[in-house]
Formats: structure tokens, sequence, C-alpha cells
């Protein structure tokens, strides 16, 4: 089973920037379209941003120009760079393939905040 480590996370300022990581399990992780999701408590889970294998991306409309996904398969790892940071991106951050599947790492908190 894949496992996800989601580091990166932490206090920003508004139009701050933060990059967050998310390291997987698993020797063929370079074939799987891989997903950046977030959730606000009480909220459902939602979809920020995805990579397909051969590194296509899809954004959010909320957070588009904003926020650039990225990988690196001979490190298992998918990035999530972000930018001008607004108090509505502040979340727990989580990675997981796209379509989601099996658990779901700790997540990174990221908090947009004065």
């Amino acid at each position: 089973q894949v496992q996800f480590v989601e580091s990166g996370g932490g206090l920003v300022q508004p139009g701050g920037s933060l990059r967050l990581s998310c390291a997987a399990s698993g020797s063929i992780f370079r074939i799987y379209a891989m997903g950046w999701y977030r959730q606000v408590p009480g909220k459902q889970r939602d979809l920020v941003a995805k990579i397909t294998s051969d590194s296509s991306t899809n954004y959010a409309d909320s957070v588009k120009g904003r926020f650039t996904v990225s990988r690196d398969n001979a490190k298992n790892t998918v990035y999530l760079q972000m930018n001008s940071l607004k108090p509505e991106d502040t979340a727990v951050y989580y990675c997981n393939r796209y379509p989601f599947v099996g658990a779901w790492g700790q997540g990174t908190l990221v908090t947009v905040s004065e």
C-alpha cells in the first residue's frame, strides 16, 4: 500500500509563499496521477491541483495562477508551490493519488494570517 508523507506547511502572512512536499512510497509512483487536496475543519476535502504521469497539470479555479504542482519521479515526490497566499487558503493539505485511493497521510497545516 502506498503511503504519503506531507511536509512544508506553516504560518505565513497574506501574500507570502510556501512550498509543500509529499514523499510517496512505492516503486511505481511514476505511473500514477497525483493530487494535492485540502480540508478545512467541518468541510469536505477538496482537490486543489493534480498532475498526471506525464506532468500535465490542472488546478481548482480558486488557486489557478497562484499554485504550481510538480513532481520528481526519481525521488517519488510531488510538490506544491503556493504563491500569493490568501487567508482562505488556510487548511490542512494532503497528497494522494488522483483519484484518491487508500489511506491518507497526516497532512501538513497551512495557516495564512497576519
